[in-house]
């Protein structure tokens, strides 16, 4: 789901839904896989 940002044009979305309320999740880009995770600081890691 994308939530659309009122002060700018770029696409947002949340972190926690692309996650599906977990921790990990997997995001594809021209047949390449990387990882997205939540720490538990709550910062995010996009790693390949």
């Amino acid at each position: 789901m994308m939530m659309q940002s009122t002060t700018a044009k770029i696409p947002t979305y949340d972190a926690r839904i692309l996650t599906a309320g977990q921790a990990m999740a997997q995001i594809t880009l021209d047949g390449q896989i990387y990882t997205l995770r939540i720490t538990k600081a709550e910062k995010l890691i996009l790693t390949k």
